[in-house]
Formats: structure tokens, C-alpha cells, sequence
């Protein structure tokens, strides 16, 4: 592909780029880019978050005073400039003051960040050891900024920060993820002796860290924290639109969730009695969970068939439906350096020197995995999900800039795009078995189930039972009536929710607009549409918002 001529608002959104770098060091470790501060962190103080602002502000005038020369470019324009008013409503909203919830907020990204650093050789464990003796400064100004919140009245629900404090202690564990991250850096390994000192230190006091976040939650937070889960109206839909990038009715996308519910029981119904005859869905999930065939033993097995089901995958599709570029035919089966349970997928550098990379985090204790469940979670997070998505919108260097490639997009586009990947796997053959398709319904189920759940307890909506107003406990109760898991990660997924709002909804909704798109294409092409065409041509725009992604497809 020709090298398209850089523009000015390519330029723009490249500056931006850098501008967050510089903003939060952790954002190049995250996309691969060089940076003399890969050891840093961002400021989480409100200082922090104020310069953000004046910085984006800055942009957006830039943005709105520049002219698209070409389609790319104002795809570019109409999306960065959709993020970036979105994002400073919600900074004037204040929603940085009670940005605390068990899975996305600084609690856990302060942490995570460790995961995707390099450990071959000193020089990195140097940035390690540099990192580790960032992390309380990061820590601190986040606390400041919550502490700001609870000055303002604007903290966060009580619920999220009981669950944080827990996840904090976790880490503050003498024996916890900070001492293991440094076990096997030590002079033995090779580390020169002030490293390996520099190194236990920084643990150490990362963790020391973490315990003292974990006292302030419990002690100054949970006083002042909000007894209700609900975000009301106004406040989900900015955040519905910054997970979708769409606007979308809040009433009828939940009545849409209901029927979508109705109809996913129904399939699995079906699907049940061609696995056992005459059993319920429970039933035929039973029979299949006593069924040797179907389990692997051990997280070494477990990284083995996720690593053999997806180079398969990504062999067989790359000669039917989809062009595939070479270097996205690489992609690393990992298992996680933690236990909460999740599977998820992280992008490859800009260089592709780090490869994109599946990840599983196995609970503690967990030893059995049923493949029946998880062979639709391998399309999801592999090919063709997210990193045949991400994969390919990193490669397309000739047409994307840097902000397009690696940091543009949202969870409706991502996700959506990956159940929208789910559904055609079963579609094109791979699901056939009526227990794997069983296992993708299970998923599907679980998303529809999300959609009615998240708008129902945040909106204060009516129980499907008529029993009342939604809330906390009752989501507890429909979910559990709804997915085939672990009590326990019912309830983290639940606690999910309720402190991440419209997120959890932005995966069904955006398989939802996806579908809608591709279905639309096809009407309009009739005998000539190209499925393949299509999803190339979708793909190679990269991550953008779902009405950026409709305006640049239609």
C-alpha cells in the first residue's frame, strides 16, 4: 500500500499522542513507543487532571480550526474531536474526583501497567525498579484526587470502595503480586547486586504503598462514600456514549436487551435438547461439565489449546474470510500474572517487536478448564476478535497516524466487533458442535443479560418481575439466574457493573450496531457485496467510535 501523505490534522492527532505520553508515561508501554520516562507515572493528583483539560482544550481548538484533505483525515477530525468534548463533559463533571471502581480505574492501571514491561535483560528491570519506586507518588496523588472528591461530595459508591480496599490489601501482601514480580531478579539470575536492592526495595515499597491506599479507603473514603449504586440518568448517558460513541435511547436499548435476553434462552433451549434430549439448559450444561473429553487439567494445557486453537484459527481464515496480514498472524497464549479470573487480550507494540497477546488470569485453585465454554473466548480475544481488530489497524501504517493506530477506538467498536466475531465463528462452521455453540450462547446470554441489568439499576428501572425498582440485590439474583459460573465471579461481575456504568452494556450494543452496518451493506451491494471486502475496509479504520464507524461505512 502507497504511504499516504501526512496532514496536518494527522499531525494534531500524532502531537495529542505524545501530548498524553508526556501526560502519563505508562500510555508508551501500553502501545510500544520509545520513551526516556518508561520508569514514570502520570500525575493522578487534581493538578494532574487539570493539566489534562488545558491540554485537550488546546487541540480541540486546533482540531475544529483545521480542514480534512481527504476521507482519513476527516474520519480522524470527527472522531478525536467527538473524544475529546466527551472527554472534558465529564471532566467538568467531575467524574475524576470518584473515578474508583474493581476493574478500570487508577487502583487497578497504577498495577497493571507492570504486566506488559519487558524483563530480558538489566536494563529493564532497571525501568522495573525505576517504576516501582514511582508507584507511591502515583498512589498518593490518586488519593488526593479522591480525597478532592470527598471535599466536593462527589465520592464514589460505597460498594466500590469496600472492594478496592480488599483488592489493595491483596497487594500489600507480604507474599503478594510485588514480591513475586521481583523473585527471580537477584544476583543469581544475573542482576547486578545494587539492582536486585533496588529492586526488593521498590517491591516493598509498593506494597507498603498499596497498604496505605487500602487504609485510606477504609478510613477517610468509606465514611463519605455514596450509599447508592445508581449513577442516575444524566451521568450514564455520558457515559454510555463514551463506551459506545454513539448516542443510543436509553429505554428502548433496554427493552431491546429484554427481547434479546427472551431470544438467547430460547436458542439455548434449543441447543440444550440436541445435546441431551428433553434437558433444560442447566441439564445439558451438567451432562457437558461430567464430560472428561471436554476438560483440560492444568494452566500448562490450558495455554497450550488456547495457542493451538487460535494459530488454526488464524490459518484457516486467512485463506477464506479474511485478509490477514502477516505480521497479525503472530499472537501469544499467556497465561496472567494474577487470579482475578478475567481473560483478555493486550495490542502488540507499534513495532510489533511485543506481539498482541491473549491472557488468562486463572483464579487460585482453579485446575479444571472445560473447552466447551471457552473455545468462542479464543475467537473473541484472538482471531477473529480483538486482535485481528487491533492487529490490523496497528499494521495499516500507510493510512493511519499514530492516534488512529494505537489509542483511538472505544469498548463499543472493540467489543462489539468481537461478539460480532463470536457469532460469525458459529455462522461460518466453527461452532457446529452443539456444545460449543452452547458455549457461545452462554456468552451472548450473559451479554444480553448486562444490557438489562446495567440500565436497569442505574436508570431505577422497573424489575422484569415487577417486584419493584431494580438494585444491587436483585442484580445479584437475575444474574445469577442468567450465566453458568462461580458464585464468586458472579459477584465480582456484578460489583463490575454497578461501578462501571455502560460498559458492561457497550459489547451487546455495539454487536448490535455492527450487525445493523454489515446487514445494510449488504442490502445496498445485493448480488455483489463482499463479505471479506467489507470487513477489510471496516477494519482498516482502526478503533473508532460507533457513529464515526457508521458515517465513514455508509
Amino acid at each position: 500500500m502507497a504511504e499516504r501523505t501526512p496532514t496536518p490534522i494527522d499531525a494534531i492527532a500524532e502531537g495529542w499522542v505524545h501530548t498524553l505520553i508526556d501526560l502519563d508515561p505508562t500510555i508508551a508501554v501500553h502501545i510500544g513507543v520509545a520513551s526516556p520516562r518508561l520508569g514514570e507515572y502520570g500525575d493522578e493528583s487534581p493538578a494532574g487532571h487539570e493539566r489534562w483539560a488545558s491540554e485537550a482544550r488546546a487541540v480541540l481548538g486546533a482540531l475544529e480550526a483545521a480542514t480534512p484533505v481527504d476521507a482519513t483525515d476527516q474520519v480522524t477530525r470527527d472522531d478525536l474531536g467527538a473524544e475529546l468534548r466527551l472527554g472534558l463533559e465529564l471532566h467538568e463533571l467531575g467524574e475524576h474526583f470518584r473515578d474508583l471502581n474493581v476493574i478500570a480505574s487508577p487502583a487497578q492501571d497504577i498495577r497493571e501497567v507492570l504486566d506488559l514491561m519487558a524483563t530480558e535483560s538489566a536494563d529493564d528491570w532497571a525501568t522495573i525498579a525505576q517504576r516501582l519506586a514511582n508507584l507511591p507518588g502515583a498512589l498518593a496523588g490518586y488519593a488526593e484526587t479522591l480525597r478532592e472528591g470527598i471535599r466536593r461530595g462527589l465520592a464514589p459508591a460505597r460498594r466500590q470502595a469496600v472492594e478496592v480496599a480488599r483488592q489493595a490489601e491483596d497487594l500489600a501482601a507480604r507474599d503478594g503480586f510485588f514480591e513475586e514480580l521481583v523473585r527471580g531478579a537477584s544476583p543469581e539470575g544475573g542482576l547486578p547486586d545494587a539492582l536486585a536492592a533496588d529492586l526488593a526495595r521498590g517491591a516493598a515499597a509498593s506494597a507498603e504503598a498499596y497498604g496505605a491506599f487500602a487504609a485510606f479507603l477504609r478510613d477517610e473514603l468509606l465514611p463519605a462514600a455514596s450509599e447508592h449504586d445508581a449513577v442516575g440518568r444524566e451521568r450514564y448517558a455520558l457515559h454510555s456514549r463514551a463506551f459506545l460513541g454513539a448516542a443510543v435511547d436509553l429505554d428502548e436499548t433496554y427493552e431491546w436487551g429484554l427481547e434479546e435476553l427472551r431470544r438467547m434462552v430460547e436458542e439455548q433451549t434449543s441447543i440444550a435438547s440436541e445435546i441431551l434430549a428433553g434437558a433444560s439448559v442447566r441439564e445439558a450444561v451438567a451432562h457437558l461439565d461430567a464430560d472428561e473429553s471436554r476438560k483440560l487439567h492444568g494452566t500448562d494445557a490450558l495455554r497450550r489449546w488456547m495457542q493451538e486453537t487460535s494459530d488454526r484459527a488464524v490459518e484457516e481464515l486467512s485463506r477464506t474470510h479474511f485478509d490477514i496480514p502477516d505480521p497479525v498472524k503472530r499472537l501469544e497464549c499467556l497465561i496472567a500474572p494474577t487470579q482475578t479470573g478475567g481473560i483478555y487480550y493486550t495490542g502488540p507494540s507499534d513495532d510489533f517487536s511485543r506481539p498482541g497477546r491473549m491472557w488468562w488470569s486463572v483464579p487460585a485453585g482453579v485446575e479444571t478448564f472445560d473447552t466447551w465454554r471457552e473455545l468462542t473466548t479464543v475467537y473473541h480475544e484472538g482471531v477473529p476478535g480483538h486482535h485481528l481488530q487491533i492487529g490490523q489497524a496497528v499494521v495499516n501504517r500507510a493510512e493511519l497516524n499514530l492516534w488512529r493506530r494505537q489509542l483511538a477506538g472505544t469498548s463499543g467498536h472493540a467489543e462489539g466487533w468481537a461478539l460480532y466475531a463470536e457469532r460469525l465463528m458459529a455462522d461460518l462452521g466453527y461452532l457446529d458442535d452443539p456444545a460449543d455453540r452452547l458455549g457461545m450462547l452462554d456468552g451472548q446470554r450473559m451479554r444480553a443479560a448486562r444490557v438489562v441489568l446495567d440500565l436497569g439499576v442505574h436508570l431505577g428501572k422497573p424489575r422484569p418481575d415487577g417486584q419493584g425498582a431494580w438494585d444491587a440485590d436483585y442484580a445479584l439474583e437475575f444474574m445469577r439466574a442468567n450465566v453458568n459460573m462461580d458464585d464468586a465471579f458472579i459477584r465480582f461481575e456484578v460489583n463490575r457493573y454497578l461501578g462501571w456504568p455502560g460498559q458492561a452494556p457497550s459489547y451487546k450494543v455495539g454487536q448490535r450496531i455492527w450487525e445493523q452496518l454489515r446487514d445494510e451493506a449488504a442490502a445496498r451491494g445485493g448480488a455483489s457485496f463482499d463479505l471479506k471486502a467489507w470487513h477489510r475496509a471496516a477494519l482498516d479504520l482502526g478503533g473508532v467510535g460507533l457513529d464515526t464507524l457508521r458515517a465513514a461505512l455508509g
